[in-house]
């Protein structure tokens, strides 16, 4: 006669290390998707009712609100922005312009960069953020 045992073997699968994982699982894409961001320079947009986005090559020039220039996150004074958007230029002759000026700045201010485009026959296009 053979003796059975009452106790059975029962799989377990130890759940209380997955919050931990869930937990770097997301700090990891938040610190990733913060830098996935191009534009450091924060600032309230204009908004649009439509949008769109280029895959082109493109130079960022954004000006922030106490009127200071940055072309690809680099500060740069107004007088020296036009020597050093055709210095960016002469690399690549394909390459748009894209202007970040927040929507609370004058009319005058988007006027003075624009004529510089317009003076170097330039691709200048206005960023904006949706409606």
């Amino acid at each position: 006669m053979s003796i059975k045992r009452k106790r059975r073997f029962h799989a377990e699968v130890a759940t209380s290390s997955l919050s931990d994982i869930m937990f770097f699982l997301l700090l990891f894409f938040l610190i990733i998707s913060t830098l996935a961001n191009p534009n450091v320079i924060k600032m309230t947009l204009p908004k649009a009712k439509s949008n769109e986005k280029t895959n082109k090559q493109y130079i960022s020039l954004s000006v922030t609100e106490d009127k200071k220039f940055y072309i690809d996150k680099q500060p740069v004074a107004f007088e020296e922005l036009e020597t050093t958007l055709m210095s960016k230029m002469d690399t690549e002759k394909d390459q748009t312009v894209i202007v970040r000026i927040p929507f609370n700045l004058q009319v005058q201010d988007l006027v003075d960069v624009l004529q510089i485009g317009v003076k170097n026959n330039l691709k200048f296009v206005i960023a904006t953020s949706p409606k």
